[in-house]
């Protein structure tokens, strides 16, 4: 695992940013593609806004590069709340990505059968070969939850590399979630987190003893890949490591 802190969080989207293209160009010349999982959220959306900007977005061949999401709310495409809609207006129409390389999960579908539809998306695109993304990139919740593996939801048990349906008891609603095995398999995985409201929970995560069930993103360990988390100072305040 690599810490990488930064005083502001200008800095901590701008060192993603950096590790993102550079990833994306590595993967571009070792198998001719770069696939990645997207997350939700404001603070990604600050990364993809500053990918598709003058300073990054001729960095890499965007052609080359297919976009997945890691979680996704069960709601349609066209709702605000949608993680496919905010990637698709800060990064996709921006960089006039091509629909063909972008995969949402059909919210069409009952939540059961999205996830199942999702599983044989990911399936088919890596060829029945074991999938495994170049990056996932995630957020973390002050609850320490990431994509959608919430405290005390039953997914977290999941063995399977696969796409789930999740209840989330404390938002009354579905999502649609990667398990943590489907996670682990990638050669990469970077948390982008920032403000002091995500201190205590990445303290949990990096620091505490093991309790899945409570702190979630405990489960996230690469078996074969990188793990990376991008934080501002304040996100790593509560630290006894400062550096790795």
């Amino acid at each position: 695992m690599k810490l990488h802190i930064s005083p502001a969080t200008t800095e901590v989207l701008h060192e993603l940013a950096d590790y993102f293209v550079a990833a994306a160009n590595q993967a571009i010349a070792a198998h001719g593609r770069f696939t990645v999982a997207l997350s939700g959220g404001s603070s990604p959306k600050k990364l993809f806004e500053l990918l598709a900007s003058d300073a990054f977005k001729d960095q890499l061949d965007w052609t080359k590069v297919y976009f997945f999401f890691g979680d996704e709310r069960n709601v349609p495409h066209t709702d605000p709340q949608s993680n496919y809609l905010m990637a698709k207006t800060a990064l996709f129409e921006p960089l006039h990505i091509d629909a063909a390389q972008t995969f949402a999960v059909d919210t069409s579908l009952p939540p059961a059968q999205a996830a199942e539809a999702y599983t044989t998306a990911i399936n088919q695109h890596f060829n029945s070969e074991q999938a495994r993304f170049d990056l996932i990139l995630l957020g973390l919740g002050d609850n320490s939850h990431t994509a959608s593996l919430f405290p005390h939801t039953s997914v977290l048990h999941d063995k399977s590399a696969s796409v789930q349906d999740v209840y989330v008891e404390e938002l009354k609603g579905h999502r649609i979630t990667f398990t943590a095995p489907l996670i682990n398999q990638a050669r990469a995985v970077a948390f982008l987190v920032f403000g002091e409201d995500k201190a205590a929970a990445v303290r949990h995560i990096l620091e505490d003893k093991e309790d899945i069930d409570n702190f979630p993103a405990q489960l996230i360990a690469p078996t074969d890949g990188d793990l990376h988390w991008f934080l501002d100072t304040a996100a790593a305040s509560k630290l006894d490591q400062q550096a790795s």
